[in-house]
């Protein structure tokens, strides 16, 4: 096998023009940065949407000056609309999904360490590289500017379930031309995200031919797998995408059936099926979970090795369940559509895969446990974030099996325990990985290290945060709260739970503001924060020792 051009002990140098260095790079740690950047100010916006969304959940009348500003017709005199509480709703879920948790895990920290990681000086194709992060934020700017719009953001939602997205402004506000701008950003995320992963399959396949397989990193295998499951799910997400522009802008019928009456209207769509849409959109939708776990999972094996002080446990039986993870996750769609009557032969087929499929997930669990069983185990701030993943993806994990059954999905699926669900396995289980990469590969991205104190104090503040948040709502949807509801206390059957539900308000709130603590601690560390050493953790990696993009500047 010839040696990869890019494996050199002389790496190019840097440009010496600012633009050119620092902003439209080709250097695959710049780039790294850049994608951690952008996702950094996606999940500002983001957690500013859910204030928003839980002071209205609790306080339905609470005049918010800020979003009235904002918004004068969603928010007059600062008091969210029904309407408008859907289109926060809308950004806050696609912000999360697609610019912090598909973006930073993968994108982000792959950039910064699969080449340090695979024997190489750089990314197999880097011009491609940076045109894929420019176009990931092109693609948020897109979106962004839906809140600049006359009848402003969608609310449809992060599914964009038709024919509420199909048959433009006649739905409502935002399902004009805010809907539309919310599927171009989705369409040209998805081309930034395919050339993105085209490049981790393209250096991991060219990685030094003195890398086995099987002695790659599990972060390694993670962002190669999700990789692959990137190419194959969103080029289905784009073609879906791009069906549902048609129908809007060209007068097609794909998604839209016949007969549909909107405010005493016919529409002249004929033949279409919405349940069309939600096969489509669920065949990347499944996938995209892992898309975001799978990078975290790899995450958190390399940082409870290194802080045990062990080699990961059963290794190569680890990479068997993420390979089965990767496999099995395009086949399970259909438990997302178990109340759209579908053939109760084929809910059963979907439930028993639905249940496969989390046993490589336990297998991992258990490789997770064996690492640490007997360790020499350091308390450090990448570990607590670590161990946190771990414990929130085994509680998320457990109340996935209650929606794997049909029978309880049909009463569980429009309440708020699925909110519970995504939030704890595929939400705060991976911002817990991110913030352990962060910490633990804070040195390679600046120079420093992160403040320890003021690190754990977060950590705790999150931990306990998280739990007070989101394991009451399980008992909101065991009780029937329905999920999308802008006034909860204005429904009857629900006036008992109003108690409850300001409870995980004023959880998500103080959760909320902890997050301060982390954005002191980033900027501040960034700067002056401790110099980092050539292997600051001692962990024999060879990521750590790779120079940082900023360490000039911070030293």
């Amino acid at each position: 096998m010839p040696p990869h051009p890019d494996v050199s002990s002389n790496p190019p140098a840097a440009p010496s023009h600012f633009l050119r260095r620092y902003v439209f790079s080709t250097d695959h740690k710049t780039i790294g940065v850049q994608y951690y950047g952008l996702g950094l100010l996606a999940v500002l916006i983001g957690i500013l949407c859910s204030a928003f969304l839980r002071l209205h959940l609790a306080w339905p009348q609470l005049p918010l000056p800020l979003i009235g500003h904002i918004s004068p017709t969603g928010a007059p005199g600062g008091v969210i609309t029904p309407e408008y509480y859907l289109s926060l709703m809308t950004l806050h879920a696609t912000l999360m999904v697609f610019f912090v948790l598909t973006t930073v895990p993968q994108s982000g920290f792959g950039n910064l360490l699969l080449p340090g990681q695979t024997g190489a000086s750089q990314m197999a194709l880097p011009r491609l590289n940076m045109l894929s992060v420019w176009l990931t934020f092109a693609s948020f700017c897109v979106l962004m500017s839906t809140y600049f719009i006359s009848d402003g953001p969608p609310i449809s939602g992060w599914t964009a379930y038709p024919p509420l997205s199909a048959i433009g402004s006649v739905a409502g506000p935002g399902e004009g031309l805010g809907q539309t701008l919310w599927l171009i950003s989705i369409a040209i995320f998805c081309v930034g995200s395919i050339l993105g992963a085209a490049n981790v399959i393209a250096t991991v396949l060219r990685r030094d031919p003195e890398i086995r397989w099987m002695s790659l990193p599990l972060t390694a295998w993670a962002w190669f797998i999700s990789a692959i499951l990137i190419v194959l799910s969103f080029l289905v997400l784009l073609a879906a995408d791009g069906l549902l522009l048609s129908d809007r802008l060209a007068g097609t019928s794909f998604f839209v059936p016949a007969g549909v009456v909107v405010s005493d209207e016919l529409l002249a769509h004929q033949g279409g099926s919405p349940l069309l849409w939600q096969n489509l959109f669920w065949f990347f939708g499944h996938p995209e979970v892992y898309i975001t776990i799978l990078p975290a999972m790899g995450i958190v094996s390399r940082v409870l090795s290194v802080f045990s002080r062990k080699p990961v446990f059963a290794y190569r039986e680890t990479v068997g369940s993420f390979v089965a993870i990767g496999a099995l996750s395009f086949v399970v769609w259909g438990h997302h559509m178990y109340t759209t009557g579908m053939n109760p032969y084929m809910t059963m087929s979907f439930a028993m895969l639905t249940m496969v499929i989390a046993v490589p997930s336990a297998a991992t669990t258990f490789s997770w446990l064996g690492t640490l069983w007997r360790g020499r185990i350091e308390f450090t701030l990448p570990m607590l974030f670590a161990l946190g993943f771990v414990s929130i993806f085994v509680s998320g994990g457990l109340t996935g099996l209650f929606l794997a059954q049909p029978s309880l999905d049909l009463y569980l699926r429009g309440t708020y325990f699925v909110v519970a669900h995504l939030h704890l396995v595929m939400g705060v289980a991976v911002v817990f990985a991110i913030f352990s990469a962060t910490a633990y590969w804070f040195p390679v991205m600046f120079g420093r290290m992160m403040n320890d104190r003021l690190g754990k104090i977060h950590f705790w503040l999150t931990f306990a945060g998280v739990y007070c948040t989101f394991v009451p709502m399980h008992f909101l949807g065991f009780a029937g709260l329905p999920r999308r509801y802008s006034a909860l206390s204005e429904t009857r059957f629900a006036s008992d739970l109003v108690h409850l539900n300001t409870f995980i308000s004023v959880a998500a709130l103080v959760t909320t503001a902890a997050q301060l603590l982390f954005l002191v601690n980033f900027f501040w560390s960034m700067f002056r924060g401790t110099p980092a050493g050539p292997n600051p953790w001692d962990s024999g990696a060879s990521e750590q020792s790779l120079p940082a993009p900023a360490a000039t500047a911070a030293n």
